[in-house]
């Protein structure tokens, strides 16, 4: 049952997260964050940022998020990057996932922009 289209706009992307969550978790993706982006934001209402040890991962956990988004869910996310594999951007509408390898998470550190000062400071 596609999620686009649900009579409760929340539901449906509260349910798209938890399905990104546990993509990451079967591809073994590193140190997911995900971070609530209603009242801060109007492009999404989560962001979730996660690490893949190699662009190999990357790719692939961006090949597989976006396959099983399409085929479980009927939401047909957009990415950009995933030739490179440094880093994939994937917009799966109000949730947003970027997907690095380590190195270009840290040069980037996009937690710092959006976290909360508390919540960032225990990230570094």
């Amino acid at each position: 049952m596609p999620v686009t289209g649900t009579a409760d706009p929340d539901r449906a992307d509260d349910a798209v997260l938890s399905r990104v969550l546990g993509i990451l978790d079967d591809s073994k993706a590193d140190d997911v964050v995900t971070i609530d982006l209603r009242g801060k934001s109007a492009m999404a209402d989560h962001m979730v940022i996660c690490s893949g040890r190699s662009a190999r991962q990357v790719s692939s956990i961006a090949d597989r998020l976006l396959d099983t988004l399409k085929q479980e869910l009927g939401v047909l996310a957009r990415a950009e990057g995933q030739e490179a594999g440094d880093w994939v951007l994937i917009d799966a509408g109000d949730v947003i996932v970027h997907v690095f390898r380590p190195e270009v998470r840290e040069f980037y550190q996009l937690e710092k922009m959006w976290l909360e000062p508390a919540a960032a400071a225990t990230r570094a």
